[in-house]
């Protein structure tokens, strides 16, 4: 069995980390493709050295650009490099551009697809997000469904169950992979901060930091968090972030505004906060797995698991949401049952890929 691994970005690197794993582990066959969706080489490469992961053999190096652009040149260099090494199986994984140009190519090319992280659905389909997934879902052939809601949503859309498989989240094989790794690397007191006494922030999405009332309102809240709570707020800002700020002559005062830190150094980041407040699906899971509150600054979510266990709120962006919802979320009990499952998530999806085309 030859596998091909596709990613692009740093959340893929990290969720696909735990089946690159799994693959040398067991001397299966297989090349990692970068499709240089996140153009930030150095950092990328930090990733894969953190993670102790080989070199992708292939890098496109595709970089940024509108959604039409940059899905196209992902294409075209998938497509070249999936006809010459024609593996049995593509994995892809998540809801990213990268997910859907190598979903399309693999289709188009008659290759068998496995869709990692399948099922997911926000309803809203304004967000880029929500069209690739669906995409990705319906033309694969193997649909590694996190959970039964994910799963339950598949059916839904008409797609054979024969095709789908309960796996967990390889989001927990990463976090309980690297936890203890990290603490060796990163401790919250070289920021100064002490376990439990900061809230932490991160915000990327376009539909929040690419308007500037939006923008204005999330950094507004985030003071008035500090003034009600006496806690510091660290906030790692994303460089889109960084740079709408800046364009619009926004001021951070009394915000921790720090550069964006290495996934480990992240982890340990999340793992000692007293709560976290983001609009990435990729914390809302990370911060469930590591049992941190969570407050989303989104109108909806595709990870409902999370707030079904009460590891998160969902709250919009004004402010009365955000205050009334985090002052919800710091006194529940971190106590809740993950949904993801137990951290043998790689393992599963290679043994149903061997068991198919092995």
């Amino acid at each position: 069995m030859k596998v091909a691994v596709i990613l692009g970005t740093r959340p893929e690197i990290i969720k696909m980390s735990p089946i690159i794993r799994a693959l040398e582990k067991r001397r299966i066959d297989y090349f990692v493709l970068h499709t240089g969706q996140h153009y930030d080489y150095e950092m990328d490469g930090a990733f894969f050295r953190d993670l102790k992961l080989p070199k992708p053999e292939f890098n496109l190096g595709v970089g940024s650009g509108s959604h039409a652009e940059q899905t196209s040149k992902i294409m075209v260099g998938v497509e070249k490099i999936l006809a010459n090494e024609e593996p049995d199986i593509t994995l892809v994984e998540g809801d990213t551009n990268t997910v859907l140009g190598g979903a399309l190519v693999a289709a188009k090319l008659h290759k068998k697809l496995g869709h990692i992280e399948a099922g997911l659905r926000s309803g809203d389909m304004r967000m880029p997000e929500e069209v690739n997934r669906i995409v990705a879902d319906h033309v694969s052939d193997q649909l590694y469904a996190p959970t039964d809601i994910s799963y339950n949503n598949l059916l839904r859309e008409g797609i054979s169950d024969s095709k789908v498989f309960v796996t967990g989240n390889t989001i927990v094989d990463a976090v309980r992979e690297n936890l203890e790794y990290s603490k060796e690397r990163f401790s919250v007191k070289d920021l100064g901060l002490s376990p439990g006494g900061y809230f932490l922030v991160t915000l990327h999405r376009a539909e929040n930091v690419d308007s500037e009332l939006i923008l204005r309102g999330l950094l507004s809240s985030f003071r008035n968090l500090i003034l009600k709570y006496g806690l510091p707020i660290v906030f790692p800002m994303h460089p889109r972030t960084t740079k709408k700020v800046e364009e619009f002559g926004l001021l951070c005062e009394g915000i921790d505004i720090i550069k964006p830190l290495g996934y480990l150094d992240f982890l340990q980041l999340e793992s000692k906060a007293r709560l976290i407040l983001t609009d990435s699906g990729g914390v809302q899971e990370e911060a469930c797995c590591l049992n941190i509150p969570c407050v989303t600054l989104r109108d909806s979510t595709e990870r409902p698991e999370t707030v079904n266990v009460g590891a998160n709120l969902v709250v919009g962006r004004d402010l009365k949401g955000v205050l009334t919802g985090v002052e919800k979320m710091i006194g529940v009990a971190n106590d809740w049952l993950n949904p993801y499952g137990n951290g043998a998530s790689a393992v599963k999806i290679i043994e149903i890929m061997r068991n198919t085309y092995g």
